[in-house]
């Protein structure tokens, strides 16, 4: 067990910073690159405004953050190493239109009458479009399934296939995972009766969240994604948890929330308002401590990485010396974010047990 152990810390410990250090060789190339221009380009660079030649931590910032159209991995904005995505483009008039987004040349072109527009895909006539294109996000989240989907069927396979014999490698380390997520949350907050009906449900969007925060924050996954930073998907994981909730809830939960026991008559209207309201607040806040926990994790972590620059920019020596403690604290808030990476899987699911159980509480719990 100490290999993998050591393998582990290595990645997300060491790998971080070299990451870090090639990033900070790239700015410098691309410097340096500038330097060497002929003098017809360093009159038209002075002759620009002085704002455009600056390094903008907020736009780097919001760039690593956002969802985008093309996987970036390094490089500036006018010389980008990335990776192109298709484009899926439903038109009422012109039909569907299928093709990279390296024909966008990072929104210096346009293409079969779309161009970008700050990451967004605009038609050029006006007209209403569906954009089912494979973004960034989306991408990582196909690799998070292949990752899932491979981990199970292997454990699965070797379950099957040892089924008397104690478990090794692998089936190891994730079977106490699926015990916990089993005894620990869905059995205390559902009940031993309701329980395994939701386990596939509970276990799905804990490995799902999981694997995903994991894959954002290691930077051996170049210019990783935000996926569970993107509001859109913890809003359609609460979406679901909603949903579930209110399709198996018993006539004692709709009672609760529309007649509760006990609640003087004159009071109940206002209780009742606030018990409905209550059923899409509870998925609301789920929704929020996701995304706004991720998404915070990711702004602390490039905040740093840019002091290097935003230093860099008033001497060679302050961005010198800034690089240092930059890239230390880096490395230790993404180790503190992989925590946390497991503790907003774990408050995510747990809550939605929790929801599972009260929509399924029985007459002599009340």
């Amino acid at each position: 067990m100490l290999k993998p152990i050591k393998s582990i810390v290595y990645k997300l410990f060491f790998v971080p910073a070299a990451f870090l250090l090639i990033q900070g060789s790239a700015f410098a190339n691309e410097t340096e690159h500038h330097a060497g221009n002929t003098d017809s380009e360093v009159h038209e660079a002075e002759a620009a405004p002085a704002h455009e030649s600056k390094f903008n931590p907020g736009k780097l910032v919001i760039d690593h953050i956002s969802d985008s159209h093309d996987w970036h991995l390094w490089g500036s904005h006018e010389h980008p190493v990335s990776i192109p995505l298709p484009i899926i483009i439903y038109n009422k008039e012109r039909g569907i239109s299928i093709f990279s987004s390296s024909r966008f040349e990072h929104g210096h072109a346009s293409y079969d009458g779309y161009k970008l527009e700050e990451g967004t895909i605009v038609s050029e006539d006006g007209s209403s479009f569906f954009d089912l294109s494979i973004t960034k996000n989306v991408m990582a989240m196909f690799i998070a399934i292949f990752v899932i989907l491979g981990v199970f069927i292997s454990v699965a396979r070797t379950y099957t296939r040892r089924k008397d014999e104690a478990p090794s490698g692998l089936q190891n380390a994730i079977e106490p995972i699926i015990l916990f997520v089993r005894d620990d949350i869905a059995k205390p907050a559902i009940g031993e009766k309701h329980y395994a009906r939701f386990m596939p449900y509970l276990l799905t969007i804990f490995f799902f969240i999981w694997v995903n925060n994991l894959l954002g924050l290691i930077p051996i996954f170049p210019g990783g994604a935000n996926v569970t930073g993107n509001i859109a998907v913890p809003l359609v994981l609460a979406l679901f948890t909603l949903v579930i909730t209110v399709i198996n809830g018993n006539k004692n939960y709709w009672r609760h929330i529309f007649a509760m026991p006990g609640v003087p008559i004159y009071v109940l209207p206002i209780i009742s308002l606030l018990e409905f309201i209550g059923i899409f607040l509870k998925p609301f806040v789920l929704m929020v401590r996701l995304f706004a926990n991720i998404m915070a994790g990711h702004i602390v972590i490039l905040v740093f990485f840019c002091l290097i620059f935003v230093a860099g920019g008033a001497s060679a020596g302050a961005g010198l010396g800034t690089a240092v403690p930059s890239v230390a604290f880096t490395v230790f808030i993404n180790g503190l974010e992989l925590l946390v990476g497991f503790l907003q899987a774990f408050v995510f699911t747990f809550l939605s047990a929790i929801y599972f159980g009260m929509a399924l509480v029985e007459d002599e719990h009340h």
